[in-house]
């Protein structure tokens, strides 16, 4: 049962002076660490998985490896941000690489297909295989993607939005860009071919939403990855986290998994460090939540210190829909399978209507299919192949049974997949094993098992989505899927970059104590005690662990 939220205890940690403590270790988590450690603060990151990376864990069965959380990395440069920090190069850490093809399209109710990158001119080459006449409005749509992404990921992407005002002052900007239209909406006003209206309206969908429910806003993805590219780790994105973990290290910052969070300790209102599920209270003087925020505001605090809009926002904000995640090998290769498909089932409408509104399991689905082998082939045995394939399925909301649905549904999706793009896998599969909305709300502490906290909805953006500064709660700040400015990599490492700009440098760090700086923060320090001055109050974040 959890304990007192406003209780404190005898049984504390002694911690350093300037201490900063975040809960979560997923990539929102370790970024704030990262930028707090560059900021002057003694850090300390707790999460509840065996390792850092939230998510993103790794699963390795008889020989066979598996990114267990995303699988794409956009926008590298943020990741660069984090490394520069400390006078250091990413390259170093991690190799990065571009996938043959960004993404395959494959539509099951024809057997056809195309290819998405990863150049502009090969997209526009497999778009007229579909649909000659759509070209034009690609590259039309490409336009104003680039229009979005210039104001809603290059202004507003790290602006602290716990301010109406600024709401106030950009809205006539957004709804100029018709941000008011949904993804699907918006793709349809430039391509008519059904499938195209399907592959450029996917990126939603990945992120936790409904194309036919979320905001245009998510149309600047079309320009994010054809300004910054699709990537891929090698080692895959666990190789990401452990050179994250590494520099984490190198610089200091105390790493404790396997370690769970109860509640946040308020005293006269003010966040003051985390009771730990085993009594231990850590002292912090800021405290940062990678937490998922419908479980922060409704489990870690007691209720007398959450305003009304905070606590509007835990009761009623409407959630991403479930995962469901089947891992396996096989003994055989499919060098004809890309890196990264969208296998689409015969429904579309209807079908995320039964996802997102409905909230039924249906018979049929759509799939992502990662083949991590096609572009690194130490993820499986020689002459093996390894898979984890993502359907998207309603949350815990819809009260499945999934000890009696699981089998059903991996039966469905292994015969799916043997009778189009992977022939044989029934007699060649190997060790399978899959994750569901019950694990994600278990492992995850995920609000009803979603996939990716709160969905991407116009009215749950920005200013209306859960803010990076608690609300009447100084001293607590909050990063990941659910805060602004949203899910996705892109999304969480800029949530940090928002507490970047709320966090004041720690005491001594303004006034020029070289001493408590880590290496290669210098300018970090610079550039922070111009944004800031002296007239920003420290504040803190922290909840419960599990990072989004």
């Amino acid at each position: 049962m959890p304990r007192d939220p406003a209780a404190t205890s005898d049984n504390s940690a002694p911690n350093p002076q300037n201490h900063a403590l975040v809960i979560g270790g997923g990539f929102g988590g370790m970024a704030a660490s990262l930028r707090l450690r560059a900021k002057g603060y003694h850090v300390t990151i707790v999460d509840r998985c065996p390792r850092l990376g939230g998510r993103a864990q790794v699963f390795e069965r008889e020989g066979f490896r598996h990114d267990a959380g995303p699988t794409v990395i956009t926008a590298p440069f943020l990741f660069e941000e984090l490394f520069n920090l400390f006078g250091k190069k990413l390259a170093n850490y991690v190799e990065l690489v571009v996938p043959e093809q960004w993404y395959r399209f494959y539509f099951d109710e024809d057997q056809t297909q195309f290819d998405y990158g990863p150049t502009q001119e090969i997209t526009e080459a497999e778009i007229a295989k579909v649909s000659p006449d759509d070209v034009r409005g690609y590259r039309r749509f490409n336009d104003h993607a680039k229009k979005i992404y210039d104001l809603a990921f290059t202004k507003l992407s790290d602006a602290p939005f716990h301010n109406p005002g600024l709401m106030v002052k950009y809205l006539p900007s957004l709804l100029r860009l018709r941000s008011y239209e949904t993804v699907w909406q918006m793709i349809s006003r430039f391509v008519k071919n059904d499938k195209v209206r399907r592959a450029f309206s996917i990126q939603p969908l990945l992120l936790g939403g409904n194309p036919y429910q979320t905001t245009s806003i998510y149309g600047l993805i079309n320009h994010l990855e054809r300004e910054h590219g699709v990537w891929f780790p090698m080692g895959g994105t666990g190789a990401l986290v452990d050179g994250l973990a590494t520099l984490m290290t190198e610089e200091g910052i105390d790493i404790r998994t396997n370690t769970t969070v109860d509640h946040i300790i308020i005293e006269d209102g003010i966040a003051r460090g985390v009771m730990l599920d085993n009594g231990q209270a850590i002292r912090a003087d800021v405290v940062v939540s990678n937490a998922d925020p419908m479980h922060l505001y409704k489990h870690m605090l007691p209720p007398g210190v959450i305003n009304t809009p905070a606590t509007i926002r835990s009761r009623h904000a409407r959630l991403s829909m479930g995962l469901y995640v089947l891992f396996f090998g096989a003994d055989k290769q499919w060098p004809e399978v890309a890196h990264h498909t969208i296998w689409f089932g015969k429904r579309h409408k209807e079908l995320l209507d039964d996802i997102f509104n409905r909230k039924v399991l249906a018979d049929d689905f759509s799939l992502y299919l990662h083949r991590p082998t096609a572009t690194d082939p130490s993820f499986a045995p020689a002459g093996a192949d390894s898979f984890y394939v993502l359907c998207p399925v309603p949350n815990q909301q819809g009260d499945i049974d999934w000890a009696e649905e699981e089998p059903k549904l991996r039966q469905r999706i292994i015969e799916a997949l043997d009778c189009s793009i992977l022939p044989g896998l029934r007699d060649t599969i190997r060790a399978p094993f899959s994750m569901t909305p019950d694990n994600f709300a278990h492992d995850y502490l995920s609000a009803a098992g979603a996939g990716f906290s709160i969905a991407p909805h116009f009215t749950q953006s920005a200013w209306f989505r859960f803010h990076n500064r608690a609300e009447t709660i100084p001293g607590l700040y909050l990063v990941g899927a659910g805060t602004h400015p949203g899910a996705g990599l892109p999304g969480v490492v800029c949530s940090a970059k928002v507490i970047d700009k709320l966090v004041p440098l720690a005491p001594g760090m303004a006034s020029g104590m070289a001493s408590e700086m880590p290496p290669g923060a210098s300018a970090h320090k610079a550039h922070q005690a111009t944004d800031h001055g002296s007239s920003q109050r420290v504040g803190s974040d922290g909840a419960t662990n599990q990072a989004a």
